[in-house]
């Protein structure tokens, strides 16, 4: 959908207050929820809820 906001690494770190390279090990290790979309650079980009209900659910939040 166009306009919508995607959030890449960064914007997730921030989000659950870990460091973006942390987010990178999440994804590598299958712990994040796939990507709502992937840009053309081959990016991976999440929706905002998407990562808010990942992060309410996700294993030693804080």
């Amino acid at each position: 959908m166009p306009g919508r906001e995607l959030w890449s690494y960064v914007e997730i770190g921030l989000h659950i207050h870990v460091q973006t390279e942390t987010v990178r090990n999440y994804k590598r290790h299958g712990l994040l929820p796939e990507p709502d979309l992937v840009d053309p650079a081959g990016h991976p980009r999440w929706y905002p809820e998407t990562i808010r209900a990942w992060a309410l659910a996700r294993p030693g939040r804080r």
